[in-house]
């Protein structure tokens, strides 16, 4: 495995992380296409259980609501869902290393990969730091979801899914039906439907603007 890159590196910085010894950072960002000994499940594992402790400490300072209030928020807050939300909003795509054929696939906007990865990330922050201070980015990249910051409007797929956790609702599920046009152009066509709610469809230049938009749209209709 190749040494993290100085532009990784600088990212990861700009992030909040400390980047000393490049080995959990490179398997945080390592997919298993790659073929790599190691890649970033392991980490994961561990980011799981730093974002959730985070996340409930937190709740549980700002709410003073009942469990099962604390409950739904903190699933959706930790969710697979909302950890690629935030994965993309601070760019891990183009730092994410992907085999061929799984990049192909559009592996690098999968929710379930930059899920992973994002928490990934989080668990080489405690390898390399501890929980102090992973505590700290997680408080940094989660706060306008957790608080919402005044002037700045939440990302549809982060409003969706909050929005079905704190109805009772199934998460929400995003299906690509049709892609139309060359590579260089491509068309996508998502469905996002919630179950016993209803489905919304929505076109755009790529899988995840076709997802965001079809997030919004679901929310103008029944949120």
């Amino acid at each position: 495995m190749s040494g993290l890159e100085a532009e990784t590196k600088a990212w990861l910085e700009g992030l909040g992380f400390a980047v000393g010894d490049d080995k959990p950072w490179l398997e945080a960002l390592t997919h298993g296409s790659t073929g790599a000994q190691r890649n970033y499940e392991r980490l994961e594992f561990l980011g799981d259980r730093v974002l959730g402790l985070t996340i409930a400490e937190w709740l549980y300072q700002l709410s003073g609501g009942a469990e099962g209030e604390l409950a739904q928020r903190l699933n959706a807050l930790v969710s697979r869902q909302l950890c690629a939300v935030i994965a993309r909003e601070i760019d891990v795509p183009a730092h994410v290393r992907l085999g061929k054929q799984a990049r192909d696939d559009g592996a690098a906007d999968s929710d379930n990969v930059l899920g992973d990865v994002m928490e990934a990330l989080l668990g080489a922050g405690m390898v390399e730091s501890g929980f102090e201070a992973t505590r700290e980015v997680v408080r940094r990249l989660w706060q306008e979801h957790v608080e919402g910051r005044a002037g700045r409007a939440r990302h549809p797929k982060s409003a969706l899914q909050e929005w079905a956790a704190g109805n009772q609702r199934k998460p929400p599920e995003y299906e690509v039906i049709d892609r139309t046009g060359p590579d260089h152009a491509a068309r996508f066509t998502v469905k996002v439907s919630v179950h016993k709610v209803g489905e919304v469809e929505a076109s755009a230049g790529s899988k995840q603007e076709a997802e965001t938009e079809a997030a919004r749209l679901f929310m103008e209709r029944f949120g």
